[in-house]
């Protein structure tokens, strides 16, 4: 952020989240729970078999109130499924404080409400969604 880094981490995860005005803190920490036991990272094998607690990979953390963007209607996307910033942030840091309670061993994040430019190294074809109305 204004040619700062706010936060990196080798290997690991870079989480992009986004909050809704319905989220909870309940909701932050089971995500969290499962977001740092999440079976993804290879074995000896190659298969994904492993959590990164069990590799002691990071995970950067990153707000994104724009995950909530609605393009049903119209050329511009609304936002209003997204949580108010007052909502949003607490949230967002009780899920980061989960992620260190949870004993994963680097977790970073950007600057919340910020403009930034966030450079992501993808280390194979791995993109997974996760929303608490699912777990």
């Amino acid at each position: 952020m204004d040619g700062e880094i706010t936060g990196s981490v080798d290997t690991g995860l870079v989480v992009l989240i986004g909050a809704t005005h319905r989220d909870t803190k309940a909701e932050a920490q089971k995500l969290a729970r499962k977001t740092a036991h999440l079976r993804i990272f290879e074995d000896e094998a190659g298969k994904m078999n492993l959590s990164a607690l069990d590799v002691g990979a990071g995970i950067l953390v990153v707000s994104q109130f724009t995950l909530y963007a609605d393009c049903k209607r119209g050329r511009r996307p609304s936002f209003t499924e997204a949580a108010p910033p007052e909502v949003a942030e607490p949230l967002i840091e009780h899920f980061v404080g989960a992620l260190r309670e949870a004993g994963v061993a680097r977790v970073e994040t950007g600057v919340f409400r910020a403009y930034m430019l966030v450079e992501i190294h993808n280390d194979g074809p791995v993109t997974i969604i996760l929303d608490t109305d699912e777990l």
